[in-house]
């Protein structure tokens, strides 16, 4: 039992040190580096993520680039306790949000939905006075397992990911922000590594317009 208790307490001050620096950091690094005209949030939620062989040669790029805060949900939260005012200061810090995860059956894992439900409250992302995401973008970056051809009207899945994605594209709406066109990686687990490398790159690309401004709305 005391064994436990210390594990316990340890996770909790692991947990807390995390977010310490990921939240205090950020705002002084981008505090410091005026010439990133758009910040960005990558909002990681991966339940197997040491398994996913396209996911840690997204990431590994991702984690290098100075415009970028890549915050692992999983990794900050494995109780699913998630600190909001950590959360929505993260969102006040950046311009663009981005979901980044697996597509699990035709949605997100279980903690961004969770993170969605808790942060995104009344008042702060909606309804009245709730204007703190108004202007900003947001991005979905998915994996999944499905080829674009099983994901159309006829296909395996009948309906094509944007369409799944609805949810999320009304989220932004509903919040004042907007919806960009996802960036997908179809048939994961039998791309090549030339493909997988090709992804990467157009990532790391897709970050860098994003974080000059470059890119339009879908």
């Amino acid at each position: 039992m005391l064994a436990r208790s210390r594990l316990l307490q340890s996770r909790k001050h692991s947990r807390m040190l995390y977010l310490s620096s990921i939240c205090h950091y950020t705002v002084a690094k981008f505090k410091g580096n005026p010439m990133l005209s758009q910040r960005i949030l990558i909002l990681f939620a991966h339940p197997n993520f040491n398994q996913s062989k396209i996911n840690r040669r997204l990431v590994e790029p991702l984690k290098k680039l100075e415009q970028v805060t890549f915050h692992d949900l999983y990794e900050a939260y494995p109780d699913f306790y998630i600190d909001v005012r950590c959360e929505q200061k993260l969102l006040l810090s950046h311009d663009i949000i981005a979901f980044m995860h697996p597509f699990r059956w035709y949605s997100s894992p279980a903690i961004l939905k969770e993170w969605q439900d808790l942060v995104l409250e009344h008042g702060f992302a909606y309804g009245e006075n709730g204007r703190a995401l108004e202007g900003k973008k947001l991005l979905s970056i998915i994996s999944m397992e499905g080829t674009k051809e099983s994901y159309q009207a006829g296909g395996h899945n009948h309906f094509s990911v944007r369409q799944l994605l609805a949810p999320i594209e009304q989220t932004a709406n509903h919040c004042g922000m907007e919806y960009l066109k996802p960036f997908l990686v179809q048939n994961a687990s039998k791309l090549t590594e030339t493909e997988i490398e090709q992804h990467v790159k157009e990532l790391e690309r897709l970050m860098m317009a994003l974080a000059c401004n470059n890119i339009r709305v879908a």
